[in-house]
């Protein structure tokens, strides 16, 4: 990985996925570019001058050096660039975790807990967790879908066009899967080359629901300041590895403490995304087991 000179000439440095690189190896015809993204992950729009002149302000932007391009998924493009051709929207929407309808970040260590058998489950001192042994027991992960800002009243129903209906969730399918509220296995789209799961959901009342909650409760459910549009609710399992053995976590991991319990741990990140709007959320995420 490198930076590319981006001091005059236009630069276009593209690769492709690992699924485009197997389908162009078959050699068959199947091989086809329908999709592609754009990202800016590594410019600082602050650097954008109103001072200067005209022609200058915003010329440091134009000269930083952009990354080259490199197939690691889990490192690559964070925040993908999206086209709205509408002019007059002054708010766009936003996905954020919801810690009162779901489950809340572990404040100590601001990520979310995932318990991976049932000793460290029925151990468990604290509330907002996720249970990673008994899928049909505890709390669900949820993020929620809309303008997150006071200047429109959530009573105000969200423009269709800005309404996220389909989401994409990555995660590490070494660590665990992704689960329905009522426990159903969640079907995996692909796993890449780096161990990582992409799940597809479509606004289905399953994963993906309307959020109508339009009341202004001042945050004590609702984390969207303004109009809502959908949200994502599931579950996470631990993985096989993870709920009989501590290989991995001694692998991978560490140990923490949480009263006067310690346990090992591993630190994750889940990857939640709006295939509308493009808004992407990280979500850190630690499995653990008690030592």
């Amino acid at each position: 990985m490198g930076f590319l000179d981006n001091s005059g000439d236009i630069i276009l440095d593209a690769v492709l996925t690992d699924s485009g690189r197997e389908r162009l190896a078959r050699g068959d015809g199947s091989f086809k570019v329908m999709k592609f993204a754009l990202g800016d992950d590594e410019i600082n729009y602050t650097n954008y001058n109103k001072a200067a002149a005209s022609i200058s302000k915003d010329l440091e932007i134009l000269q930083t050096p952009v990354l080259e391009a490199f197939t690691n998924n889990t490192s690559l493009m964070k925040s993908k660039l999206i086209t709205i051709t509408r002019t007059d929207l002054l708010y766009l929407p936003v996905i954020k975790l919801n810690g009162n309808l779901g489950v809340a970040k572990y404040t100590t260590e601001d990520v979310v807990l995932v318990t991976s058998d049932e000793t460290t489950t029925n151990g468990m001192t604290i509330s907002d967790y996720l249970n990673g042994y008994d899928i049909l027991g505890g709390k669900n992960l949820r993020a929620d879908q809309g303008l997150d800002t006071n200047a429109t009243p959530p009573t105000i129903q969200l423009s269709s066009d800005l309404v996220e209906t389909q989401y994409i969730v990555e995660m590490d399918n070494r660590l665990g899967a992704l689960y329905s509220s009522d426990g159903t296995p969640s079907p995996v789209s692909f796993i890449d080359d780096d161990s990582i799961a992409s799940y597809f959901f479509s606004r289905d009342g399953i994963y993906v629901k309307d959020n109508l909650d339009t009341t202004d409760d001042g945050g004590t459910q609702q984390v969207i300041q303004g109009p809502r549009g959908t949200y994502l609710d599931f579950k996470i399992r631990a993985s096989q590895n993870l709920r009989s053995s501590t290989y991995l976590f001694d692998l991978l991991g560490s140990t923490f403490v949480i009263g006067s319990t310690t346990y090992k741990y591993i630190d994750t990140n889940i990857r939640i995304s709006g295939a509308t709007t493009g808004y992407s959320l990280s979500v850190p995420v630690r499995f653990i087991k008690q030592n």
